[in-house]
């Protein structure tokens, strides 16, 4: 099977030949298949930021491939835009690249480029508020109006609005209350679900990767590190920590606890942690 996206020994370098050349990327190589949910995580400035960029082309590789369904996505760069309405991204802080004079149209921005007719511009925008949660008595507000956690549907809501085949979302969370980031998650996760496309979710947080990806990418220093199970990266929570990065909270302390002898497992999330160790208190483990 074709992966959806492939990388093939991606290189990225920043003022090449200059006194200031710094590498950023550094012969990456990896297979995303479609349906997937891609947790990205690693220190500031390990390269997954411009990792992602080189991803629906808005960077273009010092050397190596993109593939997305198996065809180069720079073979003909003036079709490169063509890729980004597949790949869609929103980055961080999002709600700064509101410009319209309402949310509606706001988020008909991403169709009305593809060219589309007015009548599946207006269904996929309405379509894409009622994803992320936005109740229609909003559409005609001016963005700026919202509040932050609104601004930040909006933005996600005119990249789903291309109904693309990848979403990439660059530290979609941050800033949000915790409640804000919960919500936002859920339909995150929820949109993944109904749609069945690609997900790359791009945190800080190990809580809100560990929550919704099925595979987790970890760059380091400009390299692959990991990309594996979501399991199986955090169980490697000493190597994680030698590159600067925390497992959740809860996979620690289950480590521990399987550590001093118990029998449990690996688990990312506290309902996991509840499920394993509810029958151990029950049973009056003598350790406990």
């Amino acid at each position: 099977m074709i992966p959806l996206l492939e990388t093939q020994d991606l290189c990225y370098t920043y003022g090449a030949g200059t006194p200031f050349e710094k590498k950023a990327v550094q012969n990456v190589s990896v297979k995303i298949h479609q349906g997937e949910f891609i947790g990205v995580i690693g220190h500031t400035g390990s390269g997954k930021s411009t990792l992602i960029q080189m991803l629906n082309g808005l960077i273009r590789p010092t050397s190596g491939k993109v593939l997305l369904s198996g065809r180069d996505i720079w073979e003909d760069p003036k079709k490169i835009r063509a890729v980004r309405f597949k790949v869609g991204m929103v980055f961080q802080y999002p709600e700064d690249q509101l410009f319209e004079e309402t949310v509606l149209k706001d988020i008909q921005f991403g169709p009305r480029n593809m060219a589309l007719p007015e009548s599946e511009i207006e269904r996929r925008a309405r379509a894409a508020a009622k994803f992320v949660g936005l109740p229609d008595d909003l559409l005609d507000k001016s963005p700026f109006e919202l509040s932050g956690g609104e601004k930040r549907r909006v933005a996600i809501a005119g990249v789903i609005a291309m109904d693309p085949d990848v979403l990439i979302l660059d530290e979609p969370t941050a800033g949000l209350d915790p409640a804000g980031r919960e919500v936002l998650l859920s339909e995150i996760l929820d949109y993944h679900k109904k749609r069945g496309n690609t997900v790359l979710l791009v945190s800080h947080s190990m809580e809100d990767v560990a929550r919704v990806a099925s595979r987790v990418l970890v760059m380091n220093a400009s390299h692959l590190q990991m990309l594996d199970r979501t399991e199986a990266v955090f169980a490697r929570d000493q190597e994680l920590e030698s590159i600067g990065l925390q497992v959740p909270q809860v996979t620690k302390i289950m480590a521990e606890l399987k550590g001093r002898g118990y029998p449990v497992k690996t688990c990312l999330t506290v309902e996991q942690a509840v499920a394993q160790l509810l029958p151990l208190v029950r049973k009056g483990d003598d350790r406990a």
